[in-house]
């Protein structure tokens, strides 16, 4: 009888001194299994096991054991040295291999697009340049048009300037002989005409 109350007693006094979690999330440690027991300590009965890097629910702790809840949704006590706040490295590894692929396909993505960007860029600068020497060859080809057409045009003022004169000169001539036929026409009139005697008016 006195051995039930001691058991009851200590039962009550892990009771009090247990701590409680509000359903905290924790990982098995890295071994291949680890035991879980009926109550926390050393003295209750092992009941089963549960496997490296599983992640459990810890409900409470007496600072040595903890109480969790497995994925089977049993509610057993484990020691806390064999739960971690983070996941084990051996569930880890893989999501980490993961990320590591997943960050390489990235990266090669992001050099192709990279790679795409300036070969484009490259192409359009190369565009660029034949634009640009095409517009200056045409540019000079306007340039030596225009000096062609330049020399043309002097040389038409030219001729212009030259039938000018020689339609001046040539009416200079022409109106300095008709001047001068009329002077010599009147000159030669007087004296081509027939005189008339002064006696042939009284003799009517």
């Amino acid at each position: 009888m006195k051995k039930t109350h001691l058991i009851a007693l200590a039962f009550l006094t892990c009771s009090a001194a247990a701590t409680a979690y509000a359903d905290e999330t924790r990982y098995v440690s890295d071994e291949l299994s680890t035991w879980v027991r009926s109550g926390p300590g050393n003295e209750y009965r092992l009941v089963g096991t549960v496997n490296a890097g599983e992640q459990v629910t810890l409900l409470q702790s007496n600072g040595k054991y903890g109480q969790i809840r497995d994925a089977e949704n049993r509610t057993t006590w484990i020691p806390l040295t064999q739960l971690k706040d983070q996941p084990s490295l051996r569930t880890r590894v893989p999501q980490l291999e993961q990320q590591v692929k997943d960050l390489t396909a990235k990266l090669a993505n992001i050099d192709n697009s990279w790679n795409q960007r300036t070969a484009e860029m490259q192409h359009k600068a190369s565009s660029s340049d034949s634009a640009i020497n095409a517009l200056k060859e045409e540019n000079q080809q306007l340039k030596n048009q225009l000096i062609v057409a330049r020399k043309k045009v002097d040389a038409a003022s030219v001729q212009l300037d030259d039938k000018q004169r020689s339609i001046i000169l040539q009416w200079f001539i022409y109106g300095g002989g008709v001047a001068g036929a009329g002077l010599l026409l009147g000159l030669l009139l007087p004296h081509m005409l027939p005189r008339r005697k002064k006696n042939d008016r009284w003799m009517r």
